[in-house]
């Protein structure tokens, strides 16, 4: 079995389609004025369009996109970044979970799921998060940690409820045989991310890892690329974050990019090895790492 699985995240779409009065209430305040003097410098949509042309080049097997496809979380915001997630593949090809700039205001959270349903839609546990899609071998489990929060807080959740389901579908396919692929946007770490941006219950997923293992987690959030390792009852679940696929090239953080995960299966052996491909000082986008997981 081989399956080659490519991992995007924080497109952050613009430009932010002009808001009426009545869309600003609230924090969507600040993050406009936010994307007006600050974020709208730091990502550039033709980075985005050159990203996407070369990891459909790839040719992978299926894409994972882990959230803050948008800003502010506005409906024409959304209705953009539907477009945009269509224009990766068809969504039986495509996965996504949503960041804390999608679920930016309570009143969006019904709306992102309505619309990104297609891209979210499970093979075993109903309708929401977690949800499980199997593909080739390889059993891809999506989580929800963007939950609306307060001006400047940036931090997510899972709950009880998602970290209960995640390990029971981490038992199940594991006893399939399946290799097991964990994707949300946040670190799922403690320490994982600044003070008000990390996951609040990142100790409790440890401890699911720890319990039921994990082949591979994948998250966005930082825009830096990362890798940490999380103990699990038979080895170590590596931990990868990857570069926002829209970062500008000479940024205060690394220019876009995205990973590509070649996973094989000889026997029993199981083989993660992972490459990131982005803009090089020219702006060219080029193989910039290469690991075995």
């Amino acid at each position: 079995m081989s399956f080659l699985l490519a991992h995007l995240s924080d497109a952050h779409i613009g430009p932010i389609p002009r808001p009426n009065l009545a869309e600003l209430l609230g924090k969507r305040v600040t993050g406009y004025v936010n994307w007006l003097y600050k974020r709208a410098d730091q990502h550039d949509m033709d980075a985005l369009k050159s990203i996407v042309a070369d990891m459909k080049a790839q040719a992978p097997d299926h894409v994972v996109m882990t959230g803050d496809i948008v800003n502010i979380g506005l409906p024409g915001e959304i209705a953009l970044a539907r477009d945009w997630l269509d224009s990766l593949g068809a969504p039986q090809d495509v996965s996504f979970t949503p960041g804390n700039h999608d679920a930016y205001v309570p009143d969006v959270t019904g709306l992102l799921r309505e619309v990104f349903a297609p891209w979210t839609t499970s093979e075993a546990s109903g309708d929401g998060f977690p949800y499980l899609r199997r593909r080739g071998g390889v059993a891809l489990i999506g989580l929800d940690t963007g939950v609306p929060t307060a001006p400047f807080v940036a931090s997510g959740r899972l709950g009880e409820t998602q970290r209960a389901a995640l390990g029971e579908l981490l038992d199940q396919t594991r006893a399939e045989g399946l290799a097991r692929v964990v994707f949300l946007h946040h670190p799922p770490h403690v320490n994982g991310a600044r003070a008000l941006r990390g996951l609040d219950d990142a100790a409790e997923f440890e401890a699911v890892i720890a319990r039921h293992g994990a082949e591979l987690v994948l998250h966005g959030h930082n825009h830096k690329p990362s890798l940490h390792r999380l103990p699990g009852p038979d080895a170590d679940a590596p931990v990868v974050g990857v570069a926002s696929a829209s970062a500008r090239l000479g940024g205060h953080r690394p220019s876009a990019a995205y990973n590509l995960y070649e996973i094989v299966r000889e026997g029993e052996k199981l083989h993660i090895s992972m490459r990131t491909r982005g803009l090089d000082e020219a702006g060219e986008i080029v193989e910039l790492a290469a690991a075995r997981l």
